[in-house]
């Protein structure tokens, strides 16, 4: 069982905040999922849509996921379409953006290079934000987002071998999520590093390393989500990081980060454990919270901070 006494965050941290940032914070609710709160009832499903060029298919079948994270999102196999068009359909409903995604290959790349004409159409003709989950994504991959245009590759930061070996059952090492940002920045994309807490069955292993690996980079901002266990995964019985790991690695992003934004991302434990996550987030200094707990506006509030509302990713404003 988990302590819900949440540990006390150093005040330096929203000091720090507060001098690089607007007094303002930003809740986000993409449409991966039906949310509401009495504080964050306009959630609009349509403006935001999520879309997986594998359907439910995937090669590395992670431990944390196995493909249960796919099953939310469009199904552009199953449509029997072009990208073009279910972004064209979702343009008619009211899209503003997509959110482009799916399985890996057995080299961790989602395979989005034989998609990147089509996306390129739709990112003109429709005017859409476009984000897109690469795995890890090798050269050429990263010159077609380019070319595309698109507003931030999402890539989960992994830093220790084990964890990359053992979770993601990949032959990959740090390194290689290091290189990945390199090829990213150096075609002009803009990147948005995600940080898993606990990924490695709940332990705290490579986290700091994939922090210092953010900090040799310029991203557009960090994304830190908690591993939320899954039903019927491997790790469906396993306890994320305690507390007082998990508000003291949020102080640190922010101090390690102060002028980038970083926010809490949309995976992370629910219930009384996601109400304490998310108040730590709002004290370490955090800018914005995915899918925010009950309480969290009017705690963020609370502390000079004004809330801003948007029915996308994280960091994505219209």
């Amino acid at each position: 069982m988990h302590d819900l006494l949440a540990p006390t965050i150093d005040p330096a941290c929203l000091d720090l905040r507060r001098n690089n940032f607007p007094n303002t914070i930003g809740f986000h609710a993409p449409g991966l999922k039906r949310y509401e709160t009495s504080e964050f009832a306009s959630q609009d499903a349509a403006e935001f849509v999520s879309i997986s060029v594998t359907g439910s298919a995937c090669a590395l079948a992670c431990e944390h996921c196995e493909m249960k994270v796919l099953h939310g999102m469009g199904d552009l196999p199953r449509f029997e379409g072009s990208i073009y068009e279910l972004c064209a359909q979702a343009a008619d409903r009211g899209a503003h953006g997509v959110l482009v995604s799916g399985g890996c290959d057995a080299q961790g790349r989602v395979p989005l290079l034989e998609h990147v004409p089509d996306l390129l159409r739709a990112r003109r003709d429709f005017n859409l934000v476009v984000r897109v989950h690469p795995g890890l994504p090798d050269r050429e991959t990263c010159e077609g987002l380019a070319e595309i245009g698109i507003d931030g590759a999402m890539v989960d930061i992994i830093g220790h071998r084990d964890t990359i070996r053992d979770v993601y059952h990949l032959e990959a090492n740090p390194e290689d999520y290091d290189r990945a940002l390199a090829n990213l920045e150096d075609c002009g994309v803009p990147t948005v590093p995600h940080i898993i807490l606990g990924l490695h069955f709940g332990e705290m292993l490579g986290e700091r390393r994939a922090l210092e690996i953010v900090t040799r980079h310029d991203p557009s901002l960090l994304v830190l989500v908690v591993l939320m266990p899954l039903s019927g995964t491997g790790m469906a019985t396993v306890m994320p990081p305690p507390l007082t790991e998990i508000g003291k690695f949020f102080a640190e992003a922010r101090l390690a980060m102060p002028t980038t934004p970083v926010m809490l991302g949309c995976a992370r434990p629910l219930g009384a454990l996601k109400v304490e996550i998310d108040r730590l987030a709002v004290d370490a200094g955090l800018n914005g919270i995915a899918y925010p707990a009950e309480g969290i506006v009017a705690y963020a509030r609370d502390r000079g901070l004004e809330p801003t509302f948007v029915n996308a990713c994280c960091g994505v404003t219209w």
